[in-house]
């Protein structure tokens, strides 16, 4: 296996951090001629089982630009080269990438425990969000869940939609009625306040854009071609970054274990199990730094997209328009949340399209298989979950926005139990995915009641790669009263 960057080649390649990564991907990637197929490991003898193919790419970085900005473009080119499972130079090392609804499946079900999440997880974004949930594996990972779902029952999830509708109905009034309103930045912004109102229980003010940028290093920390801590890197402003927050959490436990809060922090501190489990303050810290960063990244992707698609598709905003008016309520809560059901189609077809958790990391702990391919103990995984969701042949016209491929009369989605999974599946599915739809539709609610908006005729944004595909142009959008 290729490893990762030694410190003197780190040393010199420090400065690719600081390069415009769209720039190189234009200039190296694109120029530097396809490899000779090469095995990523000889299969056992007598085996019957085939070898996964692929190649190297660009010697160093390999297909890291790729990933980072022709992700979706560079998965089909790896599918009609190498089929479903193929392996390729990316982040440090070499890479196995999973496509497909089978080998996906196969790969969340983990019916033989061949796969790691902590392990997988830990290359790639371990030294910032250390000991998340995500980040854990079997009887570890499923005593941290039954301590976390105390903080995610009906209860609970009743208060924080109630909490959240005040921030939205703050936020989406001062969004301004102009033309280059740039929707992604406000909307980060605003899912940044909801997540600090509702998981934390405090509203931040001026601290807000130093934890904003705290949580975006963490994340971008992960993209690193530099995987070392060289001052400038991205990596090396994660983990300081990764620092800042620990310290803003770490301080405030004892008056959250002391107080009877309805915040996703307070129920943290105090959450136990029927048998008394509890977690320690490092748990609390390493949870809530997971957990900021999931509730308003992901939530600020899918409404950015599904507010795009929308602008492109007025027929369909209108529809939703008239619904929520139809609905006869200002804000939407747990009770009416299902009501939607226009509004749920273009949910689901927007983390179809842009699958706001896009790739999941995974690592083989033993050999095994998927489909027919012998994946060698070690072999580090890319679970590409948002490019199986825009592929032929498992869904049909996969680039066009379509909201009635999820309807009874069609179902595209239950073709296949792994086709659909924006969520994750089995016993890693996303803890956050009832809190996290419920937000993004109270705002699309509010947004729906009190504007329109609209994009300029032939308006794509340019697609970067965050924790899945994002806009990289602040998406841009006008908005107009009612």
């Amino acid at each position: 296996m290729v490893q990762p960057l030694t410190k003197p080649r780190a040393l010199a390649s420090a400065a690719l951090d600081r390069v415009p990564v769209r720039d190189l991907a234009i200039s190296v990637l694109d120029r530097f001629p396809e490899r000779a197929p090469q095995p990523l490991a000889p299969p056992p003898p007598g085996s019957g089982l085939a070898p996964i193919m692929g190649d190297p790419s660009v010697p160093v970085i390999g297909k890291t630009l790729g990933f980072l900005q022709r992700t979706l473009q560079l998965c089909r080119e790896q599918h009609e080269r190498f089929g479903t499972v193929s392996w390729t130079s990316a982040f440090g090392a070499r890479m196995v990438l999973v496509l497909g609804p089978d080998a996906i499946g196969t790969v969340l079900t983990n019916r033989d425990r061949a796969f790691s999440n902590k392990e997988g997880w830990d290359y790639l974004i371990g030294p910032f969000f250390e000991r998340g949930v995500m980040l854990m594996d079997f009887e570890e990972h499923l005593q941290h869940r039954r301590i976390m779902q105390e903080a995610f029952k009906r209860p609970r999830l009743v208060d924080y939609i109630e909490l959240a509708n005040d921030t939205i109905e703050r936020g989406v009034a001062a969004w301004p009625n102009a033309e280059g309103f740039r929707l992604f930045d406000a909307t980060k912004q605003l899912t940044l306040d909801i997540a600090t109102e509702v998981f934390m229980g405090e509203r931040l003010g001026a601290e807000a854009d130093h934890l904003n940028h705290a949580f975006e290093d963490c994340v971008v920390g992960g993209q690193a071609l530099v995987r070392h801590d060289v001052p400038g890197g991205r990596w090396h402003r994660g983990l300081r970054s990764r620092q800042v927050l620990a310290e803003h959490f770490r301080r405030q436990i004892p008056a959250k274990r002391a107080g009877n809060g309805r915040d996703l922090f307070s129920v943290l501190c105090r959450a136990e199990t029927a048998d008394g489990e509890r977690f320690s303050d490092e748990d609390v810290v390493n949870h809530m730094i997971f957990t900021m960063m999931a509730a308003h990244d992901t939530s600020t992707l899918t409404l950015s997209m599904l507010v795009y698609y929308l602008a492109k598709h007025p027929e369909w905003q209108e529809r939703l328009r008239e619904e929520s008016r139809a609905l006869g309520v200002e804000r939407i809560d747990y009770s009416n949340v299902d009501a939607l059901p226009l509004m749920d189609l273009c949910f689901r077809e927007t983390l179809r399209i842009n699958a706001p958790v896009g790739i999941l990391g995974r690592r083989a702990i033993a050999d095994t298989e998927l489909d027919g391919r012998f994946v060698p103990q070690g072999a580090r995984l890319l679970v590409a979950i948002y490019p199986t969701q825009r592929m032929e042949p498992w869904w049909q016209d996969p680039d066009v926005f379509d909201p009635e491929r999820f309807t009874p009369e069609r179902a595209e989605d239950q073709r296949h139990k792994f086709a659909w999974t924006p969520f994750g599946a089995t016993a890693h599915k996303c803890i956050g995915m009832h809190f996290g739809s419920m937000e993004v539709k109270a705002i699309l609610h509010r947004l729906l009641l009190t504007r329109r908006f609209s994009i300029p005729d032939g308006y794509e944004p340019p697609i970067d790669y965050g924790t899945g595909p994002q806009p990289g142009d602040g998406l841009p959008i006008t908005l107009s009263a009612v």
